[in-house]
């Protein structure tokens, strides 16, 4: 992979974690052991495809704020948003000086991701047809019936193709709006809308359908922290 195909990565990780009635903050939910935050963490380090890692935190999850200035690598970088809302919050990271696009958005709900599984997205990404935009942004979706199979929840569905699909939560974000224009800071901070990651009004959009489990366990609720742990112990 030359460097031209690798980018870099945003996590979200300033969300309350409201759905997920947890006693810590979402981000610092364990999944067989370790905080989810940390599994998305090590999984972006070890893939090819990322050049730097930024977490995004926020005034709404103090503890996990404090948790990755005391634990940030070499290769991360911490970005502090005012806690607007996702898609604002999202929006001031991406227009970030240090931040370059196109540029993968990762939640940090997602503790079964792997570097595999990011590198794939990246390969994926960097043999898309460049017309009509040269820098498209890509959602990764997962066939919602493979979440009905594995038990976990599925709030977000877009129907495509006559297939119903789930956003992942991993995605790409190609050409960004000019600021100002990057969302009006209405939604709650940690309840995204999955795939809801390009802030232009009118952009490229592309869909990539994967079948890959491990992209299809957000962790919304505690059910879903169930499933996960169940399944990041069998692989361990």
């Amino acid at each position: 992979m030359s460097d031209s195909d690798t980018m870099n990565a945003l996590v979200m990780c300033g969300g309350r974690g409201t759905r997920l009635d947890s006693e810590t903050e979402k981000p610092l939910h364990e999944v067989a052991g370790r905080p989810m935050l940390d599994r998305v963490r090590a999984a972006l380090r070890r893939a090819d495809g990322v050049s730097r890692v930024h977490l995004v935190t926020s005034p709404h999850a103090p503890r996990t704020a404090r948790h990755v200035a005391e634990t940030v690598h070499s290769g991360e970088t911490v970005l502090r948003t005012p806690g607007e809302g996702y898609v604002a919050d999202l929006g001031r990271a991406l227009h970030a000086e240090r931040v370059e696009t196109p540029c993968l958005t990762v939640v940090a709900d997602l503790p079964l991701l792997a570097a595999d599984a990011v590198d794939t997205v990246v390969d994926h990404y960097a043999a898309l047809d460049p017309k009509p935009t040269a820098n498209p942004s890509l959602t990764v979706c997962v066939p919602t019936p493979l979440e009905h199979a594995l038990g976990v929840s599925a709030d977000a569905t877009r129907a495509h193709g006559g297939r119903e699909l789930s956003p992942t939560g991993l995605n790409v974000v190609g050409t960004v709006a000019d600021e100002g224009d990057d969302g009006d800071g209405d939604g709650d901070a940690d309840e995204p809308t999955a795939g809801e990651t390009d802030t232009s009004p009118a952009h490229d959009e592309r869909l990539y359908v994967t079948h890959d489990a491990r992209l299809a366990v957000n962790v919304n609720r505690l059910p879903d922290a169930a499933v996960a742990d169940r399944l990041a112990e069998g692989r361990r």
